[in-house]
């Protein structure tokens, strides 16, 4: 039975004699309290310990109650929200896969890149909720169609990524609340109607498996939902309060509280009372940063519960901890019950082993453990050794049953390095992806080629990278390597010396100024980044003003740039991924169109449009839940693919030169210096990993600029007397000459994958 389809009197039986959480007796009189404190030279004292609530007779009466309320009073209501959490699933599987072979099966300590990669290599990044499907079909069995694999086949694409597709949202007493995040804020194991069945994901997994393709879904160790996990948590029954960063507050002190609106169940703290609740022992107070700060909406990252009555009769307010938006409350990896680590281990089981994905995305695996720092400075939030430490074993979990995860961690480069170190097998490419955007909207690679070089020198390669283009987040341009920690280190950029700080600065003001500047249909998003599509930020790049402008003339150049960042993402080591707005080349939608969802100040729903990739809906104004559809440049894959010159078969092409020659599993071993401005060179070796093998050299030649361009390639690991081939067209171009170097023509936005084939008479 659906929750929405829920009637409490149906359900209702009569009291049910739950195993209720017992209360632990109070101390006999108040003992002696020394004071502990932590290393002097960075931490404050320890607060002193908070006298233990008293308990009259030791145990609290259970009251009575009419069997629709909803709250802690009723047994019934208690065991409904048990019977959906997360942590009484992932207890039931546990217990099912304890013990048994399988779960020794596979090597699972060490990190693989490579075996990763094998399994799948170009990913298709769907999002649920913009699919446009045939009247009465969902998501997951359109994404399980033969028709659409037999177009993946002809591009060359072998995995989908789903995206999020379980229950998310929250739960507002008998009720459901929806998502406040595009479902990453999950709430249950259970695939949401909405999407489909879970019968229809298996089915999406055994299509994949006979075309030699996978599945990829998505968990969130970072945070939940406000489901029926927060709700028992908020109530402090059994191991709950163990799932989250979250304080329980005196009643003497509730003063210290804001109130919460009529309406609402929590509400955001400001820095001042923040403060205060660091002052008393309660919190950790203020973290390194306020990721989507809006002021009024999120100052800090704390928010306050209303008073919540529990199944032992006490009335409670916590304050919790949440990375992202208030619904999003924080996973604690170090409780004592360890009741975070048992559910996110669950959910991901559930995927692996009851759904048959190959591998998992883990969504804010960044933030898993925070600490107090010393007086005066924010707690310590970011890179910290928990976060690698739960990381290892969540991908270790994964490994042990046969899969693979990727992370999307948007922080500096060495926390990339150390947590991929025995973390995830791939990592989201927050490397190059701002780079190739201030590349394309300023026709000058520089910046790019500062971030390819710095990540290679501090030991993240593009082979450990997942290249993407579009997916449902903005274009993010913090720029968190260059901001934070090396904020004060000198660069070399454009012929002067610049602070990371200053350089982040300038990176992110040009690329507000080319892509929103002038153009309508462009957003900033809070101060992560812009909302937009690929094919609207190039048109904003070309000095577009408005969505109306972009007429039929202005098409090939955009596909030209746009099949551009394919290459470039494509020819490098590690996976490229691209999405549906990508394959048809959407447009954002109209503001206009999603008033509603942008009202809060989530700009990125303009880039989210629905769009139909086989045409089974031609007539179709909106998907199936609701998102308007968008203006497609390119049209459907169906009608691309019968067309040599349309983006999806040039895409083809593309990917089959990656394929053809192993670049996916390359080593990338120079970023040399250029001759013109737009310019960007790649040197890989076509070694599959191993360094002592006699491979290839390989050479990748862009043009970011829109004009035409000559150059000269020049890199001390090309070999002397060589040939070079275009292995597009098979024609020899030049050969490398004694100073290491090669001249080659590019046309705008153009690219050349080349090979060196050695002096046959040297």
């Amino acid at each position: 039975m659906a929750r929405d389809e829920y009637r409490p009197e149906e359900l209702y039986t009569g009291p049910i004699d739950l195993p209720l959480q017992q209360i632990v007796d109070d101390e006999a009189g108040e003992a002696d309290k020394p004071e502990i404190s932590y290393d002097e030279q960075r931490y404050p004292a320890r607060p002193r310990r908070l006298r233990p609530r008293d308990v009259v007779g030791g145990r609290v009466r259970r009251n009575t109650t009419d069997p629709r309320t909803a709250n802690g009073s009723n047994p019934s209501y208690i065991e409904w929200l048990v019977r959906q959490s997360m942590l009484k699933d992932a207890d039931v599987l546990a217990r099912q896969l304890s013990g048994q072979p399988s779960m020794w099966r596979n090597p699972y300590a060490r990190p693989d890149a490579r075996r990763a990669i094998a399994t799948s290599d170009v990913w298709f990044t769907a999002y649920p909720i913009s699919l446009i499907t045939r009247p009465g079909q969902s998501f997951l069995s359109a994404l399980g169609a033969e028709e659409l694999w037999a177009a993946f086949d002809r591009v060359g694409i072998t995995a989908i990524h789903t995206g999020p597709v379980k229950r998310a949202g929250g739960i507002a007493g008998w009720l459901d609340t929806p998502s406040v995040d595009g479902h990453f804020d999950r709430i249950s194991t259970a695939i949401d109607p909405a999407f489909g069945t879970e019968d229809e994901f298996r089915a999406l997994c055994d299509v994949a498996d006979s075309h030699g393709g996978s599945v990829i879904d998505d968990i969130v160790p970072g945070h939940t939902g406000k489901g029926a996990d927060f709700r028992l948590a908020e109530m402090g029954f059994k191991d709950y309060p163990g799932i989250y960063h979250m304080v329980e507050i005196q009643p003497e002190d509730w003063m210290l509280l804001p109130d919460v609106p009529d309406g609402t169940d929590s509400v955001n703290l400001d820095a001042a009372t923040e403060a205060e609740l660091a002052d008393r022992g309660y919190i950790i107070g203020a973290l390194q940063r306020v990721i989507f700060y809006t002021p009024g909406v999120k100052e800090t990252n704390w928010s306050a519960t209303a008073p919540v009555l529990g199944p032992d009769g006490v009335t409670r307010r916590w304050v919790y901890l949440h990375y992202f938006k208030q619904g999003q409350p924080s996973i604690n990896w170090l409780d004592p019950t360890f009741a975070g680590m048992r559910l996110v281990i669950g959910d991901a089981l559930h995927s692996l082993g009851e759904l048959g994905t190959s591998a998992l995305r883990l969504d804010a695996n960044g933030f898993l453990g925070v600490e107090v720092s010393a007086e005066g400075l924010p707690a310590w939030s970011e890179g910290h050794p928990l976060s690698h430490a739960a990381n290892h074993i969540i991908a270790g979990m994964v490994r042990k049953v046969g899969g693979f995860t990727f992370q999307e961690l948007n922080l500096t480069m060495e926390d990339i390095r150390d947590t991929a170190a025995v973390g995830a097998d791939l990592s989201y490419d927050f490397v190059g992806r701002p780079g190739y955007h201030h590349a394309l909207a300023t026709g000058q690679t520089e910046f790019l080629r500062l971030a390819l070089t710095s990540s290679l020198a501090l030991g993240v390669a593009p082979v450990q990278l997942v290249h993407g283009l579009q997916n449902h987040d903005e274009l993010t341009y913090e720029l968190v390597h260059w901001a934070t920690r090396h904020a004060d280190e000198l660069y070399r950029f454009r012929g002067d010396e610049i602070s990371g700080r200053d350089l982040a600065e300038v990176v992110r003001a040009e690329l507000t100024e080319s892509l929103t500047g002038t153009a309508d249909y462009n957003r900033v998003f809070t101060q992560n980044g812009i909302a937009c599509t690929t094919t609207s930020l190039i048109a904003a790049a070309r000095g577009v003003e408005r969505l109306e402008d972009i007429t039929e003339a202005e098409i090939p150049a955009i596909r030209d740039a746009h099949l551009l960042l394919c290459a470039y993402n494509a020819w490098q080591p590690g996976v490229f991924a691209l999405s549906g707005w990508d394959l048809v080349g959407m447009l954002t939608v109209p503001a206009t169109d999603v008033r509603d969802l942008i009202a809060a100040g989530d700009t990125r729903w303009i880039e989210r449009g629905a769009h139909d990739l086989l045409d089974v809906a031609p007539e179709a104004t909106r998907s199936a839940a609701g998102m308007p559809r968008g203006r497609s440049l390119y049209g459907s894959l169906p009608a691309q693919l019968s067309d040599p010159d349309s983006f999806a078969s040039r895409l083809s092409s593309i990917i089959a030169l990656r394929r053809e020659h192993a670049i996916a599993t390359a080593t990338q071993i120079d970023i040399p210096e250029v001759a013109h401005a737009g310019m960007l060179v790649l040197v890989h070796r076509l070694d599959d990993g191993d360094a002592d093998s006699d491979a290839a050299t390989q050479v990748t030649v862009f043009n970011f600029s829109a004009e035409p361009t000559d150059g000269t390639v020049r890199s001390e690991h090309l070999t002397p007397g060589s040939a070079v081939v275009d292995v597009s067209t098979g024609a020899a171009i030049g050969r490398v000459d004694d100073l290491n170097s090669f001249t080659v023509s590019l046309p705008g936005y153009g690219a050349a994958f080349l090979l060196l084939e050695a002096d046959e008479q040297g």
